[in-house]
């Protein structure tokens, strides 16, 4: 396999970057008055701009021929072929069958997905159905008014995101938590709010032996016991999205409350199958429905769109452009909606552990940065916490702006002002301030020439921070469903071309490991436990410092 660093399509892209060094993005906006046109791409009910990158029609042209020596439509065409991509799992990788047209057909390894997809979506529509109309009680015949989603990962960020994404689609009188850490705060605070009575337990773990995941959920089963509810009763007020039904048998729950979901669909990419039942109840399956169907259409814009039209494509070609010839580290993803508060958490999973790998596909280390440092907050919160580095950082850091045209609440002028600040901050990032600029703006508000020496240095903006600008009229389910899947199909792109497996995670697991190992070694409260001797002395002596706190009481 030829490491792509070392093709000629790398090394002319490392000599259009060294060539544009010193030219600043607004001279390249000054010189080209279609940059906007050219540089823009519509699709799936988005608008994506990524004109304010250091880009030119050359480097746009020497993107492209990475993207081929890289072979992303010939390994596109295999994962929607249901080819077993995840080398190091021998899987497929078909999470855009979960949200394909009923007539769509996927498959893999000889078995149906498109088939298999529909009879849980038949299910999960009318286990939805019975809850939304009261006819599936509790066992004091109370309607379930409230859900406990109970996962972690992407059993948990994918549905939690989308549910708070679709906040204004939210049924009048539904209440849906997310427990997922294994800090017994998280689950205490939520089962003070709610009523066992009127409860469902949504337990969502792939394997259902996760650590964090089933002691949450065997902590929420005692609760229940504890507060009315019977053996007989789980049944009534616990439901499983799993792939383990000998498990969830073994833990009390009622088979015919499984909702399953395949091997084929990786943690992060799961939101589109079962794990996202916690989605429809809160928002209803229609609402859910149309949360797949504009996934799938930026799947089928994907698929089908020449590369240089393609919008995945392009955004992910300008990441590989910043990260690896720009050399940028870090990227901000930071939506100007409320209701899109937890998107930089969900796409940190997302991005980070598919492409934080520094081994490629066939074993070998890479020669190549790989993916970068994801971070985020929406606007206009993250304009008083960390801008001040995006602007005059030592450090160059990318970003996504992302922001509906029209808001689910308009109030008064805030939209206006927050779209204000939105195209703002990305104009400020490109364009910067030089210091001629500066001392003409001190000089014009009277400041002597002492008082412009002195203040100039702190007021100049260097600019040249590229940005992405990504819109959508309203953000909706449709919207929503199209923006996630971008970002997924963005992702792949980029680990295509870094030659590296984006839908493993292994480098979770060591961590895993070590905890389990240390558990026995942590003093319950009042215990009194042997000096930790097995680890290194930092680890040997925080375990003790810890357990005389807790023998302590």
């Amino acid at each position: 396999m030829t490491e792509i660093s070392s093709t000629p399509q790398w090394k002319a892209l490392e000599a259009d970057a060294a060539g544009l060094a010193q030219v600043p993005m607004r001279a390249l906006f000054d010189s080209d008055p279609d940059r906007f046109a050219r540089y823009s791409i519509e699709a799936a009910g988005l608008f994506l701009d990524y004109a304010k990158n250091k880009l030119t029609d050359q480097v746009v042209d020497h993107l492209l021929a990475l993207a081929a020596a890289a072979d992303v439509e010939e390994r596109r065409a295999a994962m929607f072929a249901g080819e077993a991509i995840n080398v190091t799992e021998g899987r497929a990788v078909l999470h855009v069958a979960l949200r394909a047209a009923a007539t769509d057909a996927y498959s893999t390894a000889g078995e149906d997905a498109s088939a298999l997809v529909q009879a849980e979506l038949k299910k999960m529509k009318g286990f939805c159905d019975r809850v939304h109309q009261g006819a599936f009680k509790g066992y004091s015949g109370k309607a379930l008014d409230t859900v406990v989603n109970i996962g972690i990962g992407g059993s948990d960020l994918g549905p939690q995101m989308a549910a708070a994404a679709l906040q204004p689609f939210w049924i009048d009188g539904r209440r849906t938590f997310f427990i997922s850490n294994v800090d017994g705060q998280h689950l205490a605070a939520a089962l003070d709010a709610v009523d066992p009575e009127r409860t469902l337990f949504v337990i969502a773990s792939k394997t259902f032996t996760t650590q964090e995941t089933m002691t949450n959920a065997k902590s929420a089963r005692a609760w229940f016991f504890e507060n009315g509810g019977g053996e007989d009763d789980i049944a009534k007020h616990f439901v499983a999205l799993s792939t383990n039904a000998e498990a969830v048998a073994a833990f009390g729950i009622d088979r015919e409350n499984m909702f399953q979901f395949w091997d084929w669909v990786g943690g992060r990419y799961s939101l589109w199958s079962a794990i996202g039942l916690s989605i429809a109840l809160q928002v209803g399956f229609d609402n859910f429905t149309k949360l797949l169907a504009g996934a799938q259409r930026m799947d089928q814009h994907f698929k089908t769109t020449p590369m240089a039209q393609n919008m995945p494509v392009m955004l992910a070609l300008v990441g590989v452009w910043n990260r690896n010839f720009i050399g940028i580290s870090a990227h901000a993803i930071l939506p100007y909606d409320q209701h899109l508060a937890r998107l930089p958490a969900y796409l940190q999973q997302a991005d980070m552990e598919s492409n934080g790998k520094r081994v490629s596909a066939d074993g070998s280390v890479v020669a190549h940065a790989t993916g970068p440092v994801l971070f985020g907050e929406p606007g206009t919160n993250g304009q008083h916490a960390f801008y001040q580095l995006l602007h005059q950082g030592a450090d160059i850091v990318s970003a996504d702006f992302i922001a509906p045209a029209i808001s689910q609440r308009e109030l008064g002028d805030h939209h206006e002002k927050l779209l204000s600040n939105f195209l703002a901050q990305t104009e400020a990032l490109m364009r910067g301030k030089t210091e001629a600029e500066v001392r003409d703006e001190l000089r014009g508000e009277g400041k002597s020439d002492a008082e412009i020496d002195a203040l100039s240095p702190h007021k100049i903006f260097p600019g040249d921070r590229p940005t992405n600008s990504i819109l959508m009229e309203r953000l909706e389910p449709e919207t929503l469903g199209s923006l996630i899947a971008l970002y997924e199909h963005k992702i792949f792109v980029e680990g295509v071309i870094w030659g590296i497996n984006s839908f493993d995670q292994w480098g979770v697991e060591l961590g895993k490991v070590l905890a389990r190992n240390i558990l026995p070694e942590i003093a319950g409260a009042g215990e009194e436990k042997p000096s930790a001797t097995a680890h290194d002395a930092s680890t040997n002596g925080l375990i003790n410092r810890i357990n005389a706190i807790r023998r302590k009481g």
